[in-house]
């Protein structure tokens, strides 16, 4: 299957009385890859949610120009998969069986794998090195390790669109790039669509063939990681010092040391700063 494109269209949300997201529009490729990045409460993971059809929204998400309002929840989830950032891990399952749970939509209800399910698990566990893994506790496993385990079970979903919310979150970074070198693998093999949240700036603008910057709910500026990672946008809305330097793959974020003499009344947070609550 080859990725679909993805459009979202004047979409607003809200956690209770508190507006999160108003008339966000954003449109990704058929194949490429989105990172979706901004300061800490700008409604990031919100976003990732009203567009999976988790989190209720105004405005439209489309797949391949059909609304996914329209779509019933099953044969959406054939369409798209999802990666959280803080993922439920069972007690008691193997990561053979985790992976397994990416199958669901693919099955009648309460039916049992079929022969096909089960090859299509031991594909994905193969391609993403999990074997001699496969009958471990998924609890068992480190962190890198789960967070292949999460990425496993949404790709046997065999889904057209890939979700991704802080993928590299609490890993260190070589296992973050392992992470993102699997994901961007697996995009260019696969044809797969790829909308992510990256709290880490340098890392989304080496991955990412477009970002969308995010803040107090709207997307303030769009388009190759160049373009919208500026020292102004950093400074602006991250109320971060900071160089852009260019690198062999992207751009690359450089915090500037503060003089230190007026502590307390910059604000001063890292560009590369922690997940998102809303």
């Amino acid at each position: 299957m080859t990725g679909a494109r993805v459009e979202v269209v004047g979409l607003g949300a809200a956690h209770g009385r508190s507006r999160v997201l108003d008339d966000v529009r954003l449109t990704v490729a058929p194949g490429g890859w989105t990172a979706v990045i901004g300061p800490n409460g700008s409604g990031k993971t919100t976003l990732l949610r009203a567009v999976l059809g988790a989190h209720p929204h105004e405005g439209l998400v489309r797949v391949d120009g059909v609304p996914t309002a329209d779509t019933p929840r099953r044969a959406r989830a054939r369409q798209m998969a999802y990666a959280p950032q803080r993922p439920v891990v069972p007690d008691g399952v193997t990561t053979a069986e985790y992976v397994g749970l990416g199958r669901t939509p693919h099955r009648p209800l309460l039916a049992a794998p079929r022969a096909g399910d089960r090859q299509v698990v031991a594909d994905v566990i193969a391609r993403l090195e999990l074997t001699d893994l496969a009958d471990r506790l998924v609890s068992t496993l480190s962190g890198g390790e789960q967070q292949r385990a999460v990425l496993a079970r949404a790709l046997a979903q065999q889904p057209r669109v890939l979700l991704l919310d802080e993928p590299t979150a609490a890993l260190d970074l070589g296992h973050a790039q392992q992470v993102l070198d699997l994901v961007d693998r697996l995009r260019r093999q696969d044809g797969l669509t790829v909308l992510s949240t990256l709290h880490d700036l340098t890392l989304a603008g080496q991955y990412a063939d477009r970002l969308a910057l995010l803040s107090r709910g709207r997307v303030v500026a769009e388009g190759r990681p160049a373009e919208v990672l500026t020292p102004a946008a950093l400074a602006g809305h991250y109320g971060a010092r900071a160089e852009v330097v260019a690198g062999p793959h992207g751009p690359v974020v450089v915090p500037l040391r503060g003089s230190g003499r007026r502590c307390g009344s910059d604000r001063s947070v890292s560009p590369g700063g922690g997940g998102e609550g809303g």
